[in-house]
């Protein structure tokens, strides 16, 4: 009997995370079910929506409602924003959605972070009330809501989905969900809802009345990413974060400073192998139910440029961001109010967050600059236009991640480097080269800032990255002496890193004739070798797993 309440209860410890076995034993409770009814489209849905909302509660708990509710507003908004012929009234319900989502994750997420910005700005001594806590113990009792605010887990994620949702609606480019248990579903389908990826209704809810399909080759498929996946959580994150980066991270003084800097590299394998592990997992459970999501990562670390950086890495996020944030704006072509509005929004943030008046000045000096290079290059309108949107589109990708100066910072650094790569490439030498050596240059130099900028990424408090970078440099200490006493402590590890590297810059064609030849085997030595390899990656679990990195956004 404890048994069974532990599972239909919620205990944060006893989340279904893919790396449990709790997880794929309700996987196969699911599957299951879902044999028997996958022809009856409707029941389907339901019984899906209902899993998939079990699912976000065994991992968020009572936060449950707020999706439920979330549902119904977006589902009635919908068939608002599409089936009311009369355009101001689609525009109103249109307007009202957006608004409802944006202020639903900035409260959650953001509430914090600008009360405290505002009381250090101000002098004030603002509290931050959770109105929703307070509501929700007088419905169902005392203690039944954390009276702090905490951040849903996936709140990004199915935000973005339901403000594409409506978008896309009133861009004719889909229809709104005639049946509410449709629309539950695509929102609510427990492989992307926490951790994404991004998913379009339009690519998504033509396939539910789909007839069910898989294929051998598909079965092996996804059989193959579900290994990867666990592989590169459990071995290339878990174990390297565990046994080294965070050791070295959390207290960088500790440690040689060239230590910090094999640390931040080893963090870049990390986050991609977390990442980019989870949706692999997604994707390959989702594609046994015969439902395809999109690939979100195509191996990043091959990236020549930053531009190209941005096009490989959650892919779903970026091109929701493209969709949705930069081409609105004006994209490459023309400027609008909305540049004008969010550069003013962003600055006067920048400010809020810090307290420089210097960035009025700046402003002021930039606003002459631009206002003259307007008037007199007219070849300068379209490149300013493009650069500020840019910059934007990446500030706003930034403060996605989390309330924090380090994320904007993040942001800022990287929509810079976009917009010097977008001149720079116009007269580099090596632009179109395709010699091994240049590309292995290019990559190597791509890589490299794209770690020094995930020092704001991962570090969290205003002061700690420069407090690093000065450690970094001022105890780099690269004596033979020092060197060595380090590889002996850490050569196991320093050893997975470099494997990790490897495999990923790894050419594709090996690897998708990897899959092939796997592919090939008979089903039964398929399976066998899955259950031998996954049992001997789980050795190599330390006896608390790690939660993935991106439940935090």
């Amino acid at each position: 009997m404890n048994r069974i309440h532990e599972l239909f209860s919620w205990q944060h410890q006893e989340s279904l995370l893919f790396t449990r076995l709790d997880f794929w034993l309700f996987f196969l409770a699911v599957m299951a079910v879902f044999v028997l009814i996958h022809k009856r489209y409707l029941l389907r849905s339901i019984f899906l929506t209902a899993v998939s909302l079990f699912f976000y509660f065994k991992t968020s708990g009572n936060f449950v409602l707020l999706l439920g509710f979330m549902l119904l507003f977006n589902y009635l908004i919908g068939r608002g924003v599409g089936y009311l012929n009369r355009p101001k009234w689609n525009k109103a319900f249109l307007i009202s959605g957006l608004i409802v989502n944006l202020a639903g994750l900035f409260y959650f997420k953001y509430a914090y972070f600008f009360t405290d910005a505002f009381n250090a700005q101000f002098g004030t001594d603002f509290n931050v009330v959770n109105q929703f806590a307070v509501i929700g113990n007088e419905w169902f009792g005392k203690g039944s809501f954390v009276d702090k605010i905490l951040v849903p887990i996936g709140v990004s994620f199915f935000t973005f989905h339901n403000i594409s949702y409506l978008v896309d609606i009133s861009r004719k480019e889909i229809p709104a969900a005639k049946n509410f248990f449709d629309y539950a579903f695509y929102v609510t389908y427990f492989p992307h809802l926490i951790a994404g990826p991004i998913v379009r209704a339009r690519d998504f809810i033509p396939q539910i009345h789909a007839p069910y399909q898989l294929s051998k080759y598909d079965f092996s498929w996804s059989l193959w990413m579900i290994g990867k996946g666990l592989l590169k959580k459990l071995i290339f994150a878990d174990y390297i974060a565990v046994h080294f980066i965070d050791k070295v991270l959390d207290a960088p003084d500790a440690y040689p400073g060239f230590v910090g800097l094999i640390a931040m590299f080893a963090y870049s394998l990390q986050i991609y192998a977390d990442f980019s592990g989870y949706t692999d997992m997604a994707i390959g459970v989702s594609k046994l139910m015969g439902f395809n999501l999109l690939e979100n990562f195509n191996s990043p670390y091959k990236a020549v440029s930053v531009a190209e950086f941005w096009r490989r890495w959650h892919k779903s996020l970026s091109s929701w961001l493209r969709d949705y944030l930069y081409i609105p704006l004006g994209g490459n072509k023309k400027g609008s109010w909305g540049t004008a509005i969010m550069t003013a929004v962003i600055l006067g943030f920048l400010y809020f967050i810090t307290g420089w008046v210097e960035l009025w000045y700046t402003y002021g000096m930039l606003l002459v600059v631009y206002l003259i290079l307007w008037q007199f290059w007219p070849a300068f309108r379209t490149f300013a236009v493009r650069d500020l949107n840019l910059l934007i589109t990446m500030i706003v990708g930034g403060l996605w991640h989390g309330a924090s100066q380090n994320f904007v910072i993040w942001g800022a650094m990287n929509g810079a480097a976009l917009v010097i790569y977008n001149y720079w490439k116009r007269i580099s030498p090596y632009e179109n080269a395709t010699h091994w050596s240049v590309r292995a240059w290019r990559i190597l130099l791509t890589l490299t800032f794209i770690t020094f900028t995930r020092i704001w990424f991962r570090l969290p408090e205003a002061d700690q990255p420069l407090k690093f970078l000065t450690i970094v440099t001022e105890q780099f200490d690269w004596t033979s002496a020092t060197w060595w006493k380090v590889w002996n402590n850490y050569q196991g590890i320093f050893y997975l890193i470099m494997l990790g590297f490897l495999s990923h810059w790894l050419p594709q064609k090996w690897k998708d004739q990897t899959v092939l030849f796997f592919s090939k085997w008979p089903m039964p030595v398929q399976a066998l070798t899955f259950a031998v390899s996954v049992f001997i990656m789980y050795q190599a679990v330390s006896d608390t797993f790690k939660a993935f990195v991106y439940f935090q956004f």
